[in-house]
């Protein structure tokens, strides 16, 4: 789920994760598998399978399982389905662009899922390219704060090509260019700060959702991480620090 990322460091965002934690490892199995395929079993000479398996491993999933998903992605041994990436649009209500990025070896189940959580959830699904054109890809690494200040985070990445930091609360989000997203990565590893990085979609212009909204937001989001073939999900909507500090009094 990306939106607004401060809202995604909230108890909501933590609650869904830990709620999902069999089907985050599905997931992260899936892209493994699919990076073995396309660059080989070599994790060493292949970055697509290096950043695979690093999240995979700090979600903990089992060393078994990821050497398996390698395996069957490279063909060394039987059981690797034939993965394809799939993007679907529509409109959460209110009018929040959505972007869903399905990684599947079955078209027909994937987009029926997506159909079912979009009518289900009050928003609609939208013609290809009608929301896409307002999502740009970009890195995202969101890196714990710690005692670090955005000054000093600033003095790292900045000539690596960092366009943008933000202060989340208990993070700060990074977004570069895709082309600069090794060179941030090793500015932070030869740094020694910890962070989390993803290829993402990422929003030109965000909207202000209020409670009701933000619910009805989440609500889809939750509908469409529930099928195994999402693997992400991308909306332009806004969480303002007031209706933040309302969602989590109620939670």
């Amino acid at each position: 789920m990306s939106g607004h990322s401060k809202w995604a460091t909230t108890k909501h965002k933590k609650a869904a994760i830990d709620a999902k934690r069999a089907k985050s490892f599905a997931k992260l199995i899936k892209n493994i598998e699919v990076a073995a395929r396309l660059g080989g079993a070599d994790i060493s000479g292949n970055p697509a399978l290096d950043l695979a398996v690093t999240k995979a491993k700090k979600t903990s999933v089992p060393n078994d399982n990821i050497d398996r998903a390698i395996k069957r992605g490279a063909g060394l041994i039987e059981g690797g389905a034939d993965y394809q990436t799939i993007m679907y649009e529509g409109y959460a209500p209110g009018g929040i662009a959505v972007l869903v990025e399905c990684l599947t070896d079955n078209k027909n189940r994937s987009a029926a899922d997506v159909r079912v959580a979009f009518t289900r959830s009050g928003g609609q699904m939208a013609d290809p390219g009608s929301v896409a054109y307002m999502f740009s890809r970009k890195g995202q690494f969101i890196v714990p704060k710690g005692d670090m200040t955005e000054d000093d985070l600033m003095m790292v990445v900045l000539d690596a090509g960092a366009e943008e930091i933000t202060d989340e609360g208990e993070s700060f989000e990074i977004i570069c260019e895709p082309s600069d997203t090794v060179a941030v990565r090793e500015a932070l590893r030869e740094a020694g700060i910890e962070n989390d990085d993803e290829s993402i979609w990422y929003p030109a212009t965000r909207i202000d959702v209020d409670v009701d909204g933000a619910k009805k937001v989440f609500r889809l989001i939750d509908a469409l991480e529930d099928s195994d073939d999402v693997q992400n999900v991308y909306a332009n909507y806004n969480v303002p620090q007031d209706v933040a500090t309302q969602l989590e009094a109620e939670d």
